[in-house]
């Protein structure tokens, strides 16, 4: 989403970074530049302007004039900026569903915004982090067959569906679905409302009275991200009207310019609850300013990799390869299990998207060199036409036996090749990893009091013991450093333990 922001931030600061001293002249300079990708970005010119004015007054101190360092305080100044822009540091705002069940989340927004799809989304995130049960009602009577829509995505979710009874107005549902989570214990109900292809009055009032019926806990604003401005004006107007309590922002994962998202919570002064990041049902994430400026400005966000891994973890494979791990042993069946782990957690593109310096240039570079989704879905065909005695023990692959894995995959002997020294190189890397204990490759995420383990979170920073350097275990072709090949501003340092490069914020 935010790939062509961040290549040209990052150009910005390559004009301060390694100076001795900062002028007024340099600030200025490098300032018009943010100026420019911010509103190349889509963001609101207001919200720019009050960003360039605070990013100004904060760089040309006198903290910064003697800085050992003033480049990169200016950047930790248009981080910090940043932060405060998409909504303040901290830990990010939940939902709020206190109160005597069931607890109604009303869904609002334009017809195209995903509201549906978010729908479910939220009800699978509420039944697995909440464990709370969750009934999904639909009130859109004129978008043809939105009701099955919803019906379908709430057997994916797990979640109730409200029966649909013909001739019912959006009020009336909305009454069914709170007396009938009430009767049948349900601790949530999730309306969907309907939307319309431009914000109208008879929209509004529908929304109103729907509100003033099932008088929601949370009313959220979904809002298509890749719409920019249209989507900070339809919040705006959404927000006169309805007490909102939040913003959803899907399609996060595309290739739009991202202003939205900076613009949204200047504009409204409501918080960015989650954010859509792909069309799965469980492709919905907490949103969190601390990490998405760290995404912007090319620092990655490790701490939601490991987050994802150690949710998408299957934990009894996890203890199965840890066990074999610890005796020394990791076959091609363990090898395919590990592909599979990562077309789960999105692919190679989505695991690249957290970490840093991996912005469209570095992904296009390592496409170029073959290690893309395809080469995975290319290694998993491969092992797939082995038989199950070969995947065991890959030292049986002779030559004729090549030729007729080759053939059945449709690749050419030489690739069949390739992957049985990439499984070599995997499975000393093993060998290594099963002598520090039968943690395993996924095991590890997770330690026994539970959540991401802070450990391997600071390993895959790049702060590992006795200067190891950091990069994700078994990832194809990933090296082995602790410094931040694409730091804004061509500089390396290591990070430090609150995440941030070893120097920011020092004089």
């Amino acid at each position: 989403m935010f790939d062509a922001l961040t290549e040209r931030l990052s150009k910005a600061f390559d004009s301060l970074t390694g100076r001795g001293i900062l002028s007024e002249k340099d600030v200025d300079a490098a300032l018009r530049e943010i100026r420019v990708a911010l509103l190349e970005a889509d963001v609101a010119l207001p919200v720019v302007k009050d960003f360039v004015t605070k990013v100004r007054e904060r760089a040309i101190g006198e903290d910064v004039i003697k800085a050992v360092a003033p480049g990169q305080q200016v950047v930790k100044i248009v981080h910090d900026a940043l932060v405060d822009l998409l909504g303040g540091p901290g830990e990010p705002e939940g939902l709020s569903l206190e109160g005597e069940p069931p607890v109604a989340i009303l869904m609002a927004g334009l017809q195209g915004s995903g509201k549906t799809t978010t729908a479910a989304k939220l009800a699978r995130r509420i039944q697995k982090t909440e464990k709370k049960k969750v009934l999904l009602a639909s009130l859109d009577t004129r978008r043809p067959a939105a009701m099955e829509q919803l019906q379908q995505m709430a057997a994916q979710a797990e979640a109730g569906f409200l029966p649909i009874v013909p001739g019912q107005t959006a009020v009336e549902i909305a009454r069914r679905a709170m007396n009938a989570g009430r009767l049948q214990g349900y601790d949530v109900v999730i309306l969907d409302t309907a939307g319309r292809t431009s914000i109208d009055e008879e929209l509004m009032a529908e929304a109103k009275a729907i509100s003033d019926v099932a008088r929601p806990r949370e009313t959220l604003l979904v809002a298509d991200a890749l719409t920019g401005q249209d989507a900070v004006e339809t919040a705006r107007r959404f927000n006169e009207r309805l007490p909102l309590t939040g913003l959803v922002l899907t399609r996060m994962d595309g290739d739009g310019r991202g202003g939205a998202a900076l613009s949204m919570r200047h504009v409204t002064g409501l918080p960015v609850k989650f954010v859509g990041v792909s069309e799965k049902v469980d492709g919905l994430d907490v949103f969190d300013a601390s990490r998405m400026a760290g995404r912007i400005l090319g620092r990655g966000d490790i701490v939601s990799l490991v987050e994802r891994a150690a949710e998408d973890v299957d934990k009894e494979k996890a203890e199965r390869l840890a066990r074999k791990m610890a005796k020394g042993k990791f076959d091609l069946e363990d090898m395919a299990d590990q592909f599979a782990q990562m077309q789960k957690m999105g692919g190679l593109a989505g695991i690249m998207g957290f970490l840093p310096g991996m912005n469209k240039a570095a992904q296009g570079q390592m496409a170029a060199a073959g290690l893309d989704d395809r080469m995975l879905k290319r290694q998993g065909a491969i092992i797939s036409s082995m038989t199950r005695e070969e995947r065991r023990k890959p030292d049986l692959l002779k030559a004729s036996r090549k030729r007729r894995i080759a053939a059945g995959a449709g690749v050419e002997v030489q690739d069949v090749n390739r992957l049985l020294k990439m499984h070599r190189q995997m499975a000393d890397m093993m060998k290594k990893v099963g002598k520090k204990g039968p943690k395993g490759l996924m095991g590890g995420l997770t330690p026994p009091g539970g959540g991401p383990n802070p450990e391997l979170i600071e390993r895959m920073r790049g702060g590992g013991k006795g200067g190891q350097g950091g990069g994700l275990p078994g990832l194809p072709g990933s090296g082995s450093t602790n410094t931040l090949p694409g730091l804004p501003g061509g500089g390396t340092p290591p990070l430090g333990p609150d995440g941030l490069p070893i120097g920011w914020g020092k004089k």
